[in-house]
C-alpha cells in the first residue's frame, strides 16, 4: 500500500487525477540524438486520507537533491527577495547572525543576502554549483540534509532559508529534522513552496510535473512543519503563487511559575491548617474534585484532614486517591462536626460557600482555593 510521504497515512483509494504521457522530468531535456529514447510517463496524483497532502505516487527525479535555477534573475524577483530578507532580518533581529540557505544552488540568493549585515552560508548537493559559488567568494559547502545525523559545517545556525526546495523532497520529515538539529535554540527560518491553493484558484493543471512530488497548501505545510519541531510564526501568500512561512524552532515549555505556585500554595495551606490544629480545630475539605486530589497529595495533607465533603452520591463512601481521605455526604458534618472547611471546587465555590453559611454552624471557618491563592472567607 502506497503511503503519504509526510504522515505515512493511506491514500484515498482512487487517484485525484491521472495524466498520460507526461514529461518524466522538467530538466535534462533530450538533445536531437536523445529524443528517440525519451518517453513520457503516466502520473497519478493522490491525496493522503489522514493529513490531506496532495502528492504523486512516483519515485523522485534523479536530481532532486540539486537546485537548478536560472543563472540570473529579473529585477522583480531580486527586489522581492531583498524585501523579504529585510523583513525577516528585522523581525527576528538577525543582524550579524549566521543564516544558512538549504539548497542554495550556486549562491544566487546568497549574493543578495550579502548586502545585509548578516553572515550568509549555503549548502548545496551538486559539486559543480558549489564550486561556482566558491569562485564568487560565497561560503558554500557541499552536502544534502536527509536527517538529524547530518551535521553541517560552520553550524549551528541562527536562521535558515529554503526557497521552493521542499516540494521536490521524497523525505520532507528527514530534511526538516536535519535542519532543526543544525539550528541554535530559538532558531528561525523561512520556507517557501508553490501554493496549491493558487493552482486551485486558477485551475492550473499545467503546474503538475514529476519534479514536484508534493503540492502543499497552507494547512498541509503547517502540519508538516509542526510535526518536525517548528512553530509557525507567520504564514501567507508570497508573490501570489507561493506560500511563505516564517518558522521558529519549538522551545521547551517554561513551567517554572507552576513550581512557584506549587510551593507557595502548599505552604499557605499547611500554615493555615497547622494554625487551626494548634487551636484544636478540625478541618474538612469540600469538593472531591481532581483539583482537590492533586492539592491533597502536593501539600501532603493525609492525617491533617478529617474528611472530604461532596454532594455526588457516587463518590460518597470512597476515598481520595493516594491520600486515602474518606469522602462523605454534606449531612455527615452534623454528626462529625469540624471547625473549618476549605473549599476546593472550581466553578462551584460560591454556591458551596452559601450552603455552608446557610446550613452549618455560624462560627465555622471557611477558606477557598481560588486560582493561585488561599482566600479566607471568615
Amino acid at each position: 500500500m502506497r503511503r503519504c510521504i509526510v504522515c505515512s497515512g493511506e491514500f484515498f483509494k482512487e487517484p485525484l487525477l491521472i495524466y498520460k504521457n507526461m514529461p518524466s522530468a522538467a530538466q535534462n531535456m533530450p538533445t536531437q540524438l536523445e529524443v528517440t529514447r525519451d518517453y513520457g510517463i503516466d502520473l497519478e496524483l493522490y491525496q493522503c486520507s489522514c493529513c490531506g497532502l496532495i502528492q504523486f505516487a512516483v519515485e523522485p527525479v534523479n536530481y532532486y537533491k540539486d537546485v537548478i535555477r536560472a543563472s540570473s534573475f529579473g529585477k522583480t524577483i531580486t527586489d522581492l527577495r531583498r524585501k523579504q530578507y529585510k523583513d525577516f532580518i528585522e523581525k527576528f533581529n538577525l543582524y550579524d547572525k549566521k543564516i544558512l540557505e538549504i539548497g542554495c544552488g550556486q549562491g544566487e540568493f546568497l549574493e543578495i543576502l550579502k548586502e545585509f549585515n548578516v553572515k550568509p552560508f549555503g549548502i548545496e548537493n551538486k559539486k559543480e554549483l558549489v564550486d561556482r559559488g566558491i569562485r564568487k567568494n560565497l561560503n558554500i559547502v557541499q552536502g544534502f540534509i536527509e536527517g538529524k545525523e547530518n551535521v553541517i559545517q560552520n553550524g549551528k545556525f541562527d536562521a535558515f532559508l529554503s526557497f521552493n526546495f521542499l516540494e521536490h523532497q521524497p523525505n520532507p520529515n528527514g530534511m526538516l529534522q536535519g535542519i532543526h538539529e543544525n539550528l541554535v535554540d530559538e532558531g528561525v527560518g523561512i520556507i517557501t513552496v508553490p501554493s496549491f491553493e493558487y493552482f486551485i484558484e486558477n485551475d492550473s493543471f499545467y503546474e503538475f510535473i514529476r519534479d514536484h512530488i508534493a503540492y502543499y497548501t497552507e494547512e498541509t505545510l503547517t502540519f508538516l512543519l509542526q510535526k518536525n519541531g517548528f512553530q509557525i510564526v507567520e504564514i501567507s501568500r508570497f508573490n501570489r503563487d507561493t506560500i511563505s512561512a516564517y518558522v521558529k524552532k519549538r522551545s521547551r515549555a517554561d513551567l517554572s511559575k507552576f513550581q512557584l505556585n506549587f510551593n507557595q500554595l502548599t505552604e499557605d495551606i499547611n500554615t493555615y491548617i497547622d494554625l487551626l490544629k494548634k487551636n484544636d480545630n478540625k478541618v474538612a475539605i469540600w469538593g472531591a474534585s481532581h483539583q482537590c486530589f492533586t492539592i491533597l497529595s502536593a501539600a501532603e495533607l493525609q492525617g491533617k484532614i478529617e474528611y472530604i465533603i461532596d454532594s455526588a452520591t457516587f463518590k460518597q463512601g470512597k476515598y481520595s486517591p493516594a491520600t486515602h481521605i474518606p469522602i462523605v455526604s454534606p449531612e455527615f458534618y452534623f454528626t462529625n462536626k469540624v471547625q473549618a472547611i476549605i473549599v476546593i471546587a472550581p466553578g462551584y465555590s460560591q454556591e458551596i460557600i452559601q450552603i455552608i453559611k446557610k446550613h452549618y454552624n455560624d462560627d465555622i471557618k471557611i477558606a477557598v482555593i481560588q486560582s493561585r491563592t488561599l482566600e479566607y472567607i471568615n
